[in-house]
């Protein structure tokens, strides 16, 4: 496995989430990331912590992957919590750091939206973790159902979502391979000016389109050589159903939920 992104990565498992109905495991997620930003105190933060970490570990993917995986975020993550203290003024002066001043607003606002991230970032990715990219496009296609009596292209839509999520991990490969290529021929992408270390992209990203491109026109070839003609008159393979545990899932966020709005306020 790759573990320089875990965005659109899939891991094989027979843990509760993986078994859970794809349906179930989108609405959680919608959901979740509307009701993160109702949390504005500590205790309603730790129950979002605490719903997203037990998550994690129920999955029973190695948690070293996964924050190994979230690796690239983690630079965004502290750089949105570094500008908080930059650029926020509330509250009281907690120290002068290099001529700038630290509010004590700024420590709790900028540490609020860091968590708020990271929690997006982690609940978001578990979903392709645990689920494959044929689930996500049958359970977003189920779900947007009731458009198609608007004559919106539903199912098209969702293999497009499913594509580019599975396509992402190929893509950070096919980056890495062409940046260990390109640095083998001497293409310095770290060091130097700033207008040289852009310049020294292009031999990056022109090479990343063409095969980005290739492998489209591949894809698209192979689809219309197995006889696809979009949504209509196809069966699926596997009917989605909802079962017992799916019920109990959703009776535990509304417990989440519910226990957030009261805590709001702690």
């Amino acid at each position: 496995m790759n573990n320089a992104l875990i965005i659109g990565q899939y891991v094989p498992g027979e843990s509760l989430v993986h078994r859970l109905d794809p349906r179930t495991k989108i609405t959680v997620i919608f959901f979740f990331v509307f009701i993160v930003f109702l949390a504005n105190s500590v205790v309603s933060y730790s129950v979002l912590v605490i719903f997203a970490l037990l998550s994690m570990f129920i999955t029973r993917i190695p948690i070293r992957f996964i924050l190994k995986g979230l690796t690239p975020v983690w630079f965004l993550i502290v750089f949105t919590f570094i500008l908080h203290l930059i650029v926020t003024n509330k509250g009281t002066v907690l120290m002068d750091l290099f001529g700038f001043s630290i509010y004590s607003g700024a420590l709790i606002q900028g540490f609020a939206i860091s968590i708020r991230f990271f929690l997006l970032i982690l609940v978001t990715s578990l979903l392709t973790l645990t689920t494959t990219p044929i689930e996500i496009t049958d359970a977003i296609e189920d779900m947007l159902h009731p458009l198609k009596k608007l004559r919106f292209p539903v199912h098209e839509l969702a293999l497009m979502m499913s594509i580019s999520l599975r396509f992402i991990p190929t893509l950070m490969q096919e980056t890495d391979k062409i940046s260990k290529a390109q640095a083998s021929r001497g293409v310095d992408f770290r060091t130097g000016p700033l207008k040289e270390r852009i310049r020294a992209v292009v031999p990056l990203l022109v090479p990343l389109f063409v095969s980005a491109f290739k492998r489209a026109e591949e894809l698209a070839m192979a689809m219309e050589a197995r006889g696809y003609q979009g949504g209509e008159g196809r069966t699926k393979l596997r009917e989605l159903k909802l079962r017992k545990r799916d019920v109990m899932i959703l009776l535990l966020f509304i417990a989440v939920v519910a226990v957030l709005l009261v805590t709001r306020n702690y």
